[in-house]
């Protein structure tokens, strides 16, 4: 038995232990696992590594490199430079590993069968003792230290790409520990287990929306030609971490990924505009200077707020509306007044437009900063970082999670178990919905999570003006589990070495694709029942039991074969959802390869593939696409592809070659017994009769 001699894996059982144990006693400190393993490891030789477009020293802003891993996988990172002005062009401290994803190749060059599995954000870690403990402590509500080293483990990946059949499991297992067996114990235990569950969940939401940024900075700066993360692949792994927050996310069909990519990005730059316009208007009214702080790509997801010296004296008497801005009044503040922290010169011609300094009668003024806000809140820009009232900050971040600790991990108090409890939460909520009060909410660990990549990349920001938001962010951070900017770019660097060299082992990640493959081939030998039974026994034994098909060659072809066929099935689906007609407005060489693949081995194809098929049949006049589509519902060994296909014989608007055809098809499947409905098989018995 193999279960424990696997690090990722005994990581995993490790953590799941302490969690389930812990509503028995309150334990402070963790077993450390061991990692006598990590002692012979080797670096990935530089032969296996590939870099995609300029290197480093040339001066790219993302790049990526792809290392090959042992059985048939690689590893693709992206790589950023450092807007740290301590790092120079030629040190590798400029070099910051971001983002790695495992892409499962099978050891070949076809594309169709590639599957992603695991993202590593390489900033998110595992915390220290300290950190755990501390994330224990209820209304703890600070981060109390640094994680010092990450050791030789390998990152903790923030998501599986791949679909489980153990999402509801997971999610019944949570609700049941929840609601059954913490209220057996006493509200110290039970508070102080659930605030560290939500200091995990806080921690792990942080890392997904920072490799959101991050992909989708690489996909706009990078050229798609030289990608090696094409195009869909970056969509797919976009879409998959937005619906990690959505309750059936993990049941999202694959060729709905690139419609749920469009739609969030729609929303999230329509609530970034306006925002953008909303912030400018109001600071523009209350004399104040709006000043947008751009990423690497152009986009801009947070803006500064500054005011004058000078206009701090003439406005004295000036009427100031905070609404949206929620700061108090600059022009009463005394201690703004007499300003001795950092402040910044700049230069503006008559019409109070910023100019350079060499600009004919350009005139300066000291500016002073006042506020820095994120622009992906729904409804209104957020207060990230109040210059002159870190609590200020600090109170809207505390606001409802105080209110939920309380109501949830202490008084027990369930929404729908108490009236008036869930009258007055409703209201709450409805309120600050309407008016879009900036309290606690999933977006603001969205704009914080962006603000530190954006300390950690942008170069045009001074390093006067990183520093100074840098301290009064992390004077603003919740979570005992975070860890500072500057140490986080040392544990991405150190915990990509720690992924190398796990993937180098042929105990380490090897051996867990090999695993995962197994896994995967469960559904090749299994039917839906017995799947079931089987996500059911790794339930109830917490994860100890899975089942694993024994791996053979045919077994490997199969998963080969049926790889390429979700792949195709994916396509002619998109196609038939978007396209009005195939032959004009789709790449006419790709669906075609792709109805010729359902043709040839498309026995085992899903009843939407069906569908998918007669549509493109009907909305195409292209006769080779037409013949494919006959063919392939003909190989599909479902009754629904039989009733597309008589569907199609008794339309009237067709030929009478096509209908010669499909009743020949029709007949074939009725001899080769495959699989047809009692009334269909009756009605084709009829036409061969004829």
């Amino acid at each position: 038995m193999d279960l424990f001699r696997d690090p990722l894996r005994k990581k995993k059982l490790c953590s799941k232990a302490t969690f389930y144990l812990c509503c028995l006693f309150f334990v402070t400190n963790q077993v450390s696992a061991q990692t006598s393993n990590a002692a012979g490891t080797e670096t990935i030789d530089n032969e296996v590594k590939e870099v995609e477009g300029e290197s480093a020293d040339q001066g790219s802003t993302f790049w990526v490199e792809k290392v090959r891993v042992d059985g048939g996988a690689e590893i693709l990172t992206i790589f950023a430079r450092s807007g740290n002005a301590k790092a120079s062009a030629n040190n590798k401290d400029a070099e910051i590993p971001l983002v790695s994803v495992l892409r499962d190749s099978l050891g070949d060059q076809k594309p169709e069968n590639d599957q992603l599995r695991y993202v590593w954000m390489l900033t998110h870690t595992r915390p220290s003792r300290n950190q755990k403990v501390a994330a224990f402590v209820p209304f703890l509500y600070s981060r109390t230290t640094n994680k010092k080293s990450s050791g030789t483990d390998p990152p903790p990946p923030i998501i599986d790409l791949k679909s489980s059949e153990k999402g509801p499991w997971s999610k019944a297992f949570r609700f049941i520990f929840k609601k059954v067996i913490l209220n057996e114990f006493g509200v110290g235990v039970k508070s102080s287990v659930l605030q560290y569950k939500q200091n995990k969940a806080d921690y792990r939401n942080t890392a997904i929306e920072r490799a959101l940024t991050v992909l989708s900075l690489y996909q706009s700066q990078s050229a798609a030609s030289e990608r090696l993360l094409d195009e869909n692949e970056l969509k797919d792994i976009q879409a998959r971490l937005w619906l990690t927050s959505k309750s059936l996310g993990w049941h999202m069909q694959s060729e709905n990924l690139t419609r749920v990519f469009d739609k969030e990005l729609a929303k999230t730059r329509d609530i970034r505009n306006q925002n953008w316009e909303l912030l400018r208007q109001y600071s523009e009214e209350q004399g104040l200077y709006f000043d947008p702080l751009e990423m690497s790509d152009g986009s801009v997801r947070h803006a500064l707020v500054w005011t004058s010296a000078a206009d701090i004296e003439s406005n004295k008497d000036k009427k100031f509306d905070s609404r949206f801005l929620n700061i108090k009044n600059p022009w009463k503040d005394t201690d703004l007044a007499n300003w001795k922290g950092y402040s910044q010169v700049r230069w503006f011609d008559e019409n109070s437009r910023q100019v350079s300094p060499d600009t004919p009668q350009a005139k300066p003024r000291t500016l002073i900063p006042l506020a820095l806000y994120g622009l992906d809140f729904p409804k209104i820009p957020t207060l990230l970082v109040d210059f002159r009232n870190n609590n200020n900050v600090k109170r809207r971040e505390m606001s409802k999670r105080i209110l939920n600790d309380i109501t949830n991990n202490v008084l027990s108090i369930g929404q729908f178990s108490n009236l008036p409890y869930f009258l007055g939460k409703f209201s709450y909520d409805y309120i600050t919905g309407k008016r879009g009060m900036d309290v606690n909410q999933t977006s603001r660990l969205r704009s914080y999570s962006q603000l530190k990549l954006l300390l950690t990349l942008d170069s045009e920001l001074s390093k006067d003006v990183r520093d100074e938001i840098a301290n009064r962010l992390e004077n603003a951070t919740l979570n005992p589990l975070e860890n500072d900017v500057d140490v986080e770019a040392k544990l991405a660097r150190d915990q990509y070495e720690n992924l190398l060299a796990y993937a180098k082992r042929s105990d380490g990640l090897p051996k867990q694709i090999d695993k995962d493959r197994r896994e995967e081939m469960v559904k090749l030998m299994h039917s839906g029942k017995q799947r079931f039974l089987y996500s059911a026994a790794n339930f109830f034994s917490f994860g100890l039991y899975t089942k694993r098909e024994k791996s053979t060659p045919e077994l490997i072809a199969r998963m080969d074969t049926r790889r390429q066929l979700d792949r195709h099935e994916r396509y002619l689906r998109e196609v038939a959802h978007n396209s009005a007609k195939p032959e004009i407005d789709s790449d006419v060489e790709t669906l075609k390869r792709s109805l010729q693949f359902i043709s040839d081995n498309g026995a085992a194809a899903k009843a939407k593939t069906t569908r998918a098929l007669a549509k493109i049949f009907k909305s195409t006049e292209d006769e080779d696409m037409r013949r494919m589509c006959v063919t392939g519902l003909y190989r599909i060994n479902n009754s629904e592809a039989k009733k597309q296909l008589l569907a199609i014989y008794g339309n009237s608007n067709i030929t009478e070659g096509w209908r010669s055809l499909c009743a020949h098809y029709l007949k074939l499947a009725l001899e080769e017994g495959q699989q047809i409905s009692t009334r269909d098989a009756r009605t084709i018995a009829a036409i061969a009769a004829n």
